[in-house]
């Protein structure tokens, strides 16, 4: 079957699944295939809970049966399905990568840009090659805008996925020290999160750059972006206080009226953030007052720059993810609260490779400079370093199941904690023990 002829079916289908679990009324399956699991044994039980079609390996389709569907490949049939949609939209469409802070700058501008149009935007954190072409593919003739995430840990997996999205517009948050193991090194990182410029630039687009970030302003020039023309600037801003909630000022140009924003963000980092949002925000037309408004109603709920009060402890939970980069700004921001009886539960900085043990030595050297109440590190990485010495003192914990324990056994009180550590380390699980 053509592309086209697929695309025909999809119209009158519009709603795709790769999960047979989740089979909505005349939905499309994709059977998917991984390491541990074949979608093609599925299909038929897709089609038994309510999807209209299944599209399959060839040699998974029963002969006659005209709700399969056969293809060579059914991942790269749903990623070509998804460019061949893209390329019939002719909405605005703005795409997102970043070590850190994508999926929350993604949240903000979906929140800002929701206050004038109806914005179409990654959910969750689904931005890998089999999110992104489910992404586009819930873009309907009802949306004005889409605001696409897209991640990457090894080379050329951005410059893939620039290939479905064809934006119109790109951001890249910042640039940082993570999933080194596949990217080899720094500067592998820079390469790869570049792909989204030189896409941009060969055809065209406009980014919004941070022009307080020296990497990428160096990144944007060398691809011929230059401020004002074709790469558009952060408004200013700048915080006002960070204990723990970021309010923060901001206004676009050097004579305008400060506005000023009380978010339930955690970390002065989030100011990048909050200023790509404002920015994208009034180049798409939505008033200050608007954006304000926006914002301040703006609850994180992901386990990124959360703040729990859970009526024995305060807590600050930023666990989703973690690498080098944002390690050290989620202690350096944690210094800054005023409060008493601070901790910090770290667990393992995952995909670092070679350079794991120098990173993992560089936090501990952090951390032993902190007036820390108590030091928990979770993981084989930090446990590898033990530095049970005067430098610091740190309790070691195998995995999340032995915290749960200690926590079980010792129920902590009246503490102010930092939580934060690689998703494999499911230290996002915590806050309902403490």
């Amino acid at each position: 079957m053509k592309i086209e002829q697929l695309y025909e079916i999809y119209l009158q289908h519009p709603i795709i699944t790769t999960d047979s679990r989740d089979c909505p009324v005349s939905s499309i399956f994709f059977a998917l295939k991984g390491a541990s699991f074949n979608g093609n044994l599925y299909a038929a039980s897709a089609l038994e809970k309510g999807c209209a079609y299944a599209v399959v390996e060839k040699e998974f389709a029963p002969e006659g049966d005209t709700h399969y569907i056969a293809v060579e490949n059914p991942e790269q049939t749903l990623q070509e399905l998804a460019a061949y949609h893209r390329q019939q939209l002719s909405i605005p469409v703005l795409q997102i990568t970043g070590t850190n802070g994508k999926t929350t700058t993604k949240e903000l501008i979906a929140c800002v840009l929701t206050e004038k149009y109806n914005v179409l935007f990654t959910q969750g954190n689904l931005n890998n090659h089999l999110g992104v072409p489910r992404t586009l593919l819930r873009i309907t003739k009802e949306h004005n805008i889409a605001v696409v995430e897209t991640g990457a840990n090894h080379p050329g997996e951005i410059a893939f996925l620039c290939n479905m999205v064809k934006a119109d517009y790109g951001l890249i948050s910042n640039v940082g020290r993570a999933h080194l193991e596949g990217f080899g090194s720094f500067q592998g990182v820079k390469k790869t999160k570049g792909e989204l410029y030189d896409d941009l630039q060969q055809r065209g687009a406009k980014i919004f750059l941070n022009a307080l970030d020296e990497d990428l302003i160096q990144m944007a020039e060398e691809r011929g972006f230059h401020l004002y023309d074709n790469a558009i600037p952060y408004v200013e801003g700048r915080i006002d206080s960070c204990n723990p909630f970021v309010k923060m000022q901001w206004r676009q140009e050097d004579d305008a009226p400060w506005q000023t924003i009380q978010t339930h963000l955690i970390g002065a980092y989030n100011i990048s953030n909050l200023r790509a949002a404002i920015t994208i925000g009034l180049y798409f037309g939505v008033t200050p007052e608007q954006i304000c408004h926006a914002i301040e109603n703006y609850i994180p709920s992901n386990s990124r720059s959360e703040f729990r009060d859970t009526g024995r402890n305060r807590l600050i939970v930023d666990a989703y993810n973690a690498n080098p980069s944002s390690m050290v700004a989620a202690l350096t921001n944690f210094q800054f609260i005023d409060s008493k009886n601070k901790m910090v539960i770290l667990g393992d900085m995952r995909e670092l490779g070679a350079d794991s043990e120098l990173e993992h030595r560089k936090i501990m050297d952090i951390l032993a400079g902190m007036p820390l109440e108590d030091i928990w590190l979770v993981g084989d990485n930090f446990a590898a370093l033990n530095y049970q010495n005067k430098r610091i003192n740190a309790r070691y914990f195998k995995d999340v199941e032995a915290v749960k324990e200690e926590i079980h056994n010792n129920p902590l009180k009246g503490k102010t904690i930092l939580i934060k550590g690689s998703n494999g380390t499911k230290l996002f699980q915590l806050p309902d023990y403490l």
